[in-house]
């Protein structure tokens, strides 16, 4: 199930200093974590499903290179979020 926009507004809240605050590395990571997270679940029904299986890699890889770049200019910033977050590393 899609982000609606209720959520992406809460998460742009929550991470971005203000509800206009979008561009942060922060907001788009929590984004895209909330998506990942919403489409494990989806393939332990479709397990089948490979179109969304590639969405999911790219999204994945967007995070990865969006948390490289918090991490080189922000290290602070990088193991508050993970923290949060509760992805690895």
């Amino acid at each position: 199930m899609a982000l609606t926009k209720e959520q992406k507004a809460e998460i742009v809240k929550k991470y971005g200093n203000s509800e206009k605050n979008s561009g942060l590395p922060e907001v788009q990571i929590a984004i895209l974590t909330a998506r990942i997270n919403d489409l494990t679940g989806h393939f332990g029904i479709n397990k089948k499903d490979h179109h969304s299986r590639t969405g999911l890699l790219k999204m994945v890889g967007k995070r990865r290179r969006l948390l490289n770049y918090l991490m080189k200019k922000d290290i602070d910033r990088y193991r508050k979020l993970i923290n949060e977050l509760n992805i690895r590393k």
